[in-house]
């Protein structure tokens, strides 16, 4: 069993085509799986996280309500997800069976999403702190630090799974726009010869494989959004906020300008 549909074209050449829709099935399989093993994980743990203690110089300085996420980010959070979800809906459910006009949805939700994502990243390059959510050496603090030692804004699972949907937006965006070209839009003509089949063949597995991917990621996004020890970060995505107590019992605020430039 391949990863990949092969064809062959009118010119007697094999091709890939697509990856193996199996592949949709085990990207759900391992995102259920992950959620499973670190639910039963935790449950064996058992044991509370140690904190460290709160240093009273540091808790003066952060206010009440801490801006974590300004009002452009959360619209751009919700609208990328309403975007992606169409996306993977509009997809995958066709062949599962469910027979939907998905063509148009499909390529105006792609649309939405590349301009989506440009916006984003000007916005972080030039209004948000854009290192903040990137590893770097502090991170590893984490991992060789004692427990009680505390992130700054983002903790290195935050960085980590950032990491990864862009990897996978990314390829998908970026070869979605090359796939416009082979569909009818009012914005440019359809021409499917712009490219050697061969060469179409390895947009559209690269599309797939990013495909399938976010299907995992997507599960393992809300599994974690929706942990009660998670729904302070959950509601800041929402209201914009978190509580200076969650603050500074999760964050170090010396890590993270917790004033009124804290949600860039």
């Amino acid at each position: 069993m391949g990863l990949i549909q092969m064809a062959y074209n009118p010119w007697g050449q094999e091709v890939p085509i697509h990856i193996a829709w199996y592949l949709l099935w085990v990207a759900l399989f391992a995102g259920l799986a992950f959620l499973v093993v670190h639910a039963l994980w935790l449950r064996l743990r058992a044991k509370p996280e140690a904190q460290a203690a709160v240093v009273q110089e540091l808790a003066a300085c952060v206010p009440p309500k801490v801006l974590r996420h300004s009002l452009a980010a959360r619209t751009f959070h919700w609208l990328m997800a309403a975007a992606m979800l169409t996306l993977l809906v509009t997809a995958f459910l066709p062949k599962a069976g469910v027979l939907i006009a998905w063509v148009n949805l499909h390529w105006m939700a792609g649309i939405v999403l590349i301009l989506l994502i440009a916006f984003h990243i000007g916005h972080a390059v030039l209004a948000m702190d854009f290192w903040s959510i990137w590893p770097n050496r502090a991170d590893l603090a984490e991992l060789r630090g004692p427990a009680s030692a505390k992130p700054g804004k983002y903790p290195l699972g935050n960085k980590l799974y950032h990491l990864a949907i862009v990897a996978c937006g990314l390829t998908m965006v970026l070869t979605g726009a090359l796939l416009l070209s082979r569909v009818r839009t009012p914005f440019f003509p359809r021409d499917p010869y712009l490219f050697a089949d061969m060469t179409w063949g390895v947009i559209y597995l690269l599309h797939g494989f990013a495909g399938v991917g976010l299907v995992a990621l997507v599960i393992v996004h809300v599994y974690f959004a929706l942990r009660p020890e998670k729904l302070p970060v959950t509601k800041a995505m929402i209201y914009g906020t978190m509580d200076r107590e969650y603050v500074l019992s999760h964050h170090d605020p010396r890590q993270w300008s917790c004033g009124s430039a804290a949600g860039k």
